[in-house]
This record gives structure tokens, sequence and C-alpha cells, in this order.
């Protein structure tokens, strides 16, 4: 592997949500052609008591209308300190063809700055990635110093 980007497939899994204690769904992720993904979640300003997590779900509908709990994917919660902070979340071989991940919220409020999903180990390269999430992306090979 010469470089990582050319061999992931990087996804905005679920935007900022605003402070509350409701869950969020991330965006449903295919991973045929794939053998793992890994969800990273940022986490804004958190409110004392609060419960946050991230687990992860998965099922054979595309829409995952048949989504069940992954077992022990559960991370976290935050402690009430931790905002601004991350949790991340490695799954590898789900046994289902689609998955997502799941932010928990209870208690008192907490703010997602969003959840990226990047999808690794696929079994066709280079990657292109989907300009529906990536804007743009560049990969530079031993850089001289200089303009950037």
């Amino acid at each position: 592997m010469q470089n990582l980007l050319k061999n992931i497939k990087v996804t905005r899994a679920l935007s900022s949500v605003a402070a509350g204690t409701t869950s969020q769904n991330g965006a449903t992720l295919d991973m045929s052609g794939w053998d793992g993904v890994l969800f990273i979640c940022s986490i804004g300003t958190l409110t004392a008591t609060q419960v946050t997590a991230l687990k992860a779900q998965q099922g054979q509908a595309s829409n995952l209308s048949d989504a069940a709990d992954l077992a022990g994917t559960a991370v976290g919660p935050f402690a009430d300190g931790d905002s601004n902070k991350v949790l991340a979340l490695d799954i590898y071989r789900p046994q289902e063809r689609y998955v997502r991940c799941v932010v928990t919220r209870g208690t008192a409020n907490a703010v997602i700055d969003d959840v990226m999903a990047i999808q690794y180990r696929g079994h066709k390269s280079p990657v292109a990635q989907d300009t529906t999430y990536v804007a743009a992306n560049k990969v530079v090979v031993s850089p001289s110093e200089g303009t950037a």
C-alpha cells in the first residue's frame, strides 16, 4: 500500500446535530467489497450528567429496516468533561451487508459535531472518493519543502 487515500473510502456518516438527548442514526453503509469500517464520532459541548455513546448496527435490508445492534460494539459513554473529544469504533468483517453507527444520547444535552466512516481493506483499488462527501482530495508522495 503506497498511500492510504487510494485504499479507503471516506463517508460523512452523520452531520452536525444540535444539543439534545435523542439518539441519532448514521448513514447506511454498503460493506460489499470492504472488510471493515472505522467510525470516528466527534462530539461538541456536553452538559453535566449526559450519557452519550457510540454503537453499530447491521442488517440485510439496504434501508436498514431490519437493523439490529451488534453485540459488544458500544463505546463510551463520554465523561462530562469530554467535550470536544472523539470516540472511535472499528467494525471488522460484519456478518451482514449493511451497517451504520448510532450515537446514543440521554439524560442531558450533547452536541454531535459529526461521525466520519472510513471503509478499509477494499477488494478493488484504487478507490475513487465519493464526491457526495469528499469535496477534494490529493495524494502527495515525497513532497519537497516550499509553497503548499
